[in-house]
């Protein structure tokens, strides 16, 4: 595995209290998170609403050195670039099913500084993502259908991750949907190394002990030897 791969935690802040979104997302940043994983609903890609730019950019203004990814679960990813640039969103991840000009997209993103994240749902063939890798920092591959929360783990995502981390060594591959201590091992052998987690960090007791879980293993399954 190449030197410069790293694990990195990144906990979703869906089934947090969004009315305390702030003091949520600093006790997790306490708790061992490498980053926070900004789950943006449209209400037409997804069947669901979350939040926008505006509370990102609030966000941002308490957590100025926090890592931000926000997951644009969203029908037209190319309307909110600016938006998310202006918020100094640090990675903008994207779906490309919705998408009918994904290098358009990765390029525009590209312009403002953040750094390029393409998603796929579980229906979507892991080939799907492929001609668009050059264009990519990162790889997301749903491990639940996109919109809600707490959703159950699909194992058979898995070999879409192993499938990758074959071809692209060195990529950022990134795992969500129902993940925690009980999964973590079967994503981490499978080759992921960015971890979003979101039910099993935020409604544990002792969510950094639940943090450096995941790590643990990441690093186990991926023989990383970092900072981690």
């Amino acid at each position: 595995m190449a030197k410069n791969l790293s694990c990195k935690i990144g906990p979703s802040i869906l089934n947090a209290d969004l009315s305390q979104l702030y003091n949520e997302s600093q006790k997790l940043m306490d708790s061992g998170a490498d980053y926070l994983h900004l789950d943006v609903m449209d209400g037409t890609f997804v069947p669901n609403l979350t939040f926008g730019h505006p509370v990102v950019k609030c966000l941002r203004t308490k957590l100025p050195s926090t890592v931000f990814e926000t997951h644009m679960m969203v029908q037209n990813p190319l309307q909110w670039i600016s938006a998310m640039a202006d918020a100094n969103v640090d990675q903008y991840t994207f779906h490309i099913e919705p998408c009918d000009d994904v290098p358009l997209v990765c390029r525009k993103v590209k312009e403002t500084g953040m750094k390029v994240g393409l998603a796929i749902k579980p229906g979507t063939p892991v080939t799907c993502v492929e001609e668009y890798i050059d264009m990519a920092d990162m790889i997301l591959v749903m491990t639940v259908e996109p919109g809600f929360g707490g959703q159950k783990f699909m194992t058979d995502m898995m070999p879409k991750i192993e499938m990758l981390r074959e071809k692209y060594p060195t990529m950022d591959i990134e795992v969500d949907g129902g993940i925690g201590p009980n999964n973590i091992d079967v994503c981490a052998k499978a080759g992921a190394n960015m971890i979003v987690s979101g039910t099993a960090v935020i409604q544990a007791k002792n969510p950094p002990q639940v943090i450096q879980l995941l790590k643990d293993s990441v690093n186990k399954h991926l023989n990383i030897k970092s900072n981690c």
